[in-house]
């Protein structure tokens, strides 16, 4: 039977931790009576009462009246649980009154002094996140009201079209738009009546409807702009025939610009704006961009992608009231136990009538929310409802470990074949071993790069799902399609154990006298099958994540016309530690484009000024990548660290062309420029990752030079990490040393750094996304924060 407390701590909110009873604490103050009420050993008390009051036949009928009293007592209310209002403020705190004396008074009173505390925090948490949902559920009403009347009006406008031929010459939407000084949103003024429908007679029928959908919309408090007179009605301000005093706003689309499409069109319409037409704030564009049905459609799905981010948090404040009154009625019974006394029921009837229990506003407003969405979003099906609002967790099987540990075993057989058939072979002597290097060797060391890097992110995952960092929340990852680490694992074995099965044939197959030419081929099959897997369109071998994993990609290829997420910052710092894997993908493509590996003639990819100067654009690739990602978010957020952070890639940008020119020109002039430049980018990473990066390094902190809340609860792993991170920061040394190596044993040099540098991103990792969840704990952030697409053009 699994104790309530570790039941507890697996199924609590991460996030709201802190809001949670501390159960834990109320257990060592039960432990603390416990200890109070331990009775004297029987001879000591049988000698302490023969000495005061000696023996007595009448002791077998004081035992009796005793007991009797005993249990008088103990079905008697023996604490008061009051009520009071809370000073300057509206809330209800509990407070319990001893009724009863207790021998161990000073213990009982503090646990329900602790107990009321708790008690009232947990209270105190939900009255607020539940105003907080009750708040966001009536403003996701509104939108889905007015993006209602919207729809109905663009209907209308469709069917006036197709009802009279003089419509035709309607600029193909209903409301004019004109892009705000933002290049993230959109906004657009409704022309009256007139000009909505102009260009032909309107039969009244449809002109009433039309009216009184307008009418609906200035319910809800949006105004329209006339078109002849291009004044608009301000809130509390009056214009045109408005004889209704209620206050109106002027309505605004606020679409992301999370494509380029949408963010080239809004830099150029604020561009063009700002620098041709040059409008005055408050008044609408004269541009000819409209909003039309996708703009509606993108709207929808916001809307509706809130409406599920409020269900999941009111099943989350769910959640949270029932694990308490779970620890509520667990500690209590604890108390009565140790005790010997009935406080429980006393002290519960007082829990179930705390708002946390009592109040059914969350539970209403879920099936609220299921009705709206089955309505609106699902086409009336339930299934399909709940679906998007309940979506099933991946099942774990254990067919998944079997394989982990078959391919295992595989890759270990195979690994073992492979040394020696590459000894007795000779492949990597220095006679007979560079046509290999320089073909073979390349595309095995991508695949190798590749595996461990998915075996480190694998122990990410296990490592993150230890200390319960929710990382999926964090990425905003599908739980049903999000990778678990046992599969993360089982990609890697499978990987290397294909790979190392493909180097095993290669040996074997030139040991039997085959043509170098066609042998040296098969690492170029091999990377087009797991090309073809990897953009494989059929629903096997983890197709959402393959897929998820190609539109990260295209997101960092395309910065900074993309929308930035932290899963795209993620993936691009994982990519500034794969540059050499980048640089085997440049050689492997030349040598098998080029037909090398037919001629063996190297010159051709080692010497040409084309593949010399592309090793500086893949080098600078990623962090020019990051960079972009930075601007973007101090463009949306104007974050003064995002520049400091765009600088960073900038420095490791300049340290890495000076490198790659040292290797070619080694004078004193690029060795002093190497050493500067490297050392400075250094510094700069290494302060970013343990200040900025990893939260550390605080001086101010409870726990010395590190942060106040921790996760690990061994603090000397955070020292040893700092040190480990500063070691593999400094692995370029290397390359200035002058050390002097043959072409092998430099290219196992190579090999054996940049695995060092991917075991560094793997340790990196964690920290990062546990300082991060730190932050969410810190601010109670379980939910994520949604944006709405209608709101009022004059709030900014």
């Amino acid at each position: 039977m699994v104790k309530f407390s570790k039941e507890l701590e697996a199924q609590l909110i991460p996030e709201w931790k802190e809001a949670f009873v501390n159960y834990w604490q109320l257990k060592k103050q039960v432990k603390k009576i416990k200890l109070a009420r331990k009775p004297k050993p029987p001879q000591q008390v049988a000698n302490s009462t023969s000495s005061e009051f000696g023996f007595s036949i009448f002791d077998p009928i004081r035992s009796y009246f005793s007991s009797a009293s005993s249990f008088s007592s103990t079905t008697a209310e023996i604490i008061k649980v009051r009520r009071k209002m809370m000073a300057g403020s509206d809330h209800e705190v509990y407070q319990t009154d001893l009724v009863h004396l207790f021998s161990e008074e000073d213990e009982v009173r503090a646990f329900f002094e602790k107990l009321d505390g708790e008690l009232n925090k947990v209270n105190q948490f939900y009255m607020a996140k539940e105003k907080e949902f009750m708040q966001r559920g009536d403003i996701l009403n509104k939108q889905l009201d007015i993006l209602m009347d919207l729809k109905r009006i663009l209907a209308q406008h469709r069917r006036c079209a197709k009802s009279s031929s003089n419509n035709s010459s309607v600029s193909g939407g209903v409301f004019s738009r004109s892009w705000s000084s933002s290049p993230r949103t959109s906004d657009f003024s409704e022309s009256g009546l007139e000009s909505e429908l102009t260009g032909g007679e309107t039969p009244k029928s449809e002109q009433s409807e039309t009216e009184e959908v307008i009418a609906a919309l200035e319910k809800n408090g949006v105004s329209f702009v006339n078109s002849n007179t291009r004044t608009k009605l301000k809130k509390g301000g009056s214009g045109g025939n408005n004889n209704n005093n209620k206050p109106k706003m002027a309505l605004r689309v606020d679409i992301p610009a999370t494509t380029p499409t949408r963010t080239i069109t809004a830099v150029t319409s604020m561009l063009w704006e700002d620098l041709i037409n040059n409008p005055k704030k408050g008044e609408s564009g004269g541009g000819g961009d409209h909003i039309n049905r996708k703009k509606i459609q993108c709207a929808e799905k916001m809307i509706r992608s809130a409406f599920v981010e409020l269900y999941r948090g009111l099943g989350l404040l769910k959640t949270y009231s029932s694990l308490n009154m779970v620890a509520f009625t667990k500690i209590l019974k604890k108390f009565d136990k140790v005790a010997n006394q009935q406080a429980s029921p006393s002290y519960l009837r007082e829990v179930k009538k705390s708002h946390f229990i009592s109040s059914d506003k969350a539970v209403r407003l879920m099936d609220e929310v299921e009705c709206i969405f089955t309505k609106h979003f699902a086409n009336n099906d339930r299934k399909k409802t709940m679906k998007f609002l309940r979506p099933q967790q991946q099942k774990e099987s254990h067919m998944v470990t079997f394989f982990v540990g078959l391919f295992t075993g595989c890759f270990v057989s195979l690994f073992s074949v492979y040394a020696i058939l590459a000894h007795l072979s000779g492949i990597f002597s220095p006679t007979t071993g560079r046509s290999y290097v320089e073909t073979v060797y390349p595309v095995f060391s991508v695949f190798a790069l590749l595996s461990l890097h998915l075996f480190m992110y694998g122990c990410n995952l296990f490592m993150w799902k230890a200390t319960r960092i929710n990382h999926n929340f964090i990425f905003e990852f599908q739980p049903s399609n999000s990778l678990k680490y046992r599969d993360s694992f089982l990609i890697c074995t499978t990987f290397m154990t294909s790979v190392v099965g493909a180097m095993v044939i290669h040996l074997l197959l030139r040991a039997a006298g085959f043509s170098p030419s066609q042998v040296d081929a098969i690492p170029g099959v091999l990377i087009l099958i797991f090309i073809a897997l990897l953009i494989c369109p059929f629903d096997i071998l983890y197709r959402p994540t393959r897929y998820y994993f190609l539109r990260i990609m295209r997101n960092i290829a395309c910065s900074p016309l993309y929308k930035v997420l932290l899963v795209d910052i993620f993936m691009a710092d994982q990519l500034t530690s794969q540059i050499p894997l980048l640089r085997h993908m440049e050689s492997t493509t030349c040598y098998f484009i080029a037909g090398t590996f037919k001629t063996h003639r190297y010159e051709t990819c080692n010497s040409g000024k084309l593949y010399r100067d592309l090793v500086y654009l893949i080098s600078f690739l990623p962090y020019y990548w990051r960079a972009m990602q930075c601007l973007r978010r101090y463009i949306e957020e104007s974050d003064v660290n995002q520049l400091a952070n765009m600088g960073k890639y900038v420095s490791a940008m300049v340290a890495a062309g000076a490198r790659l020119t040292y290797a070619k020109k080694e004078n004193h002039l690029w060795f002093a420029i190497v050493l500067v430049t490297s050392a400075f980018a250094t510094i700069y990473q290494l302060y970013w990752d343990f200040v900025k990066d990893w939260g550390l390094l605080n001086p101010k902190s409870k726990n010395k030079w590190l942060r106040d809340d921790l996760i690990l609860k061994n603090k000397s792993i955070y020292y040893m990490s700092i040190g480990l991170n500063v070691v593999l920061r400094v692995a370029w040394v290397e390359t200035v040393m002058g050390f002097r190596f043959k072409m092998v044993e430099s290219r196992m040099l190579d090999f054996f750094l940049a695995s060092l540098e991917v075991i560094r991103r793997g340790h990196w990792n964690f920290y990062r996304l546990e300082n991060e969840h730190v932050s969410n704990v810190g601010k109670c952030k379980a939910v994520k924060p949604v944006t709405v697409p209608f709101r009022d053009a004059d709030s900014d």
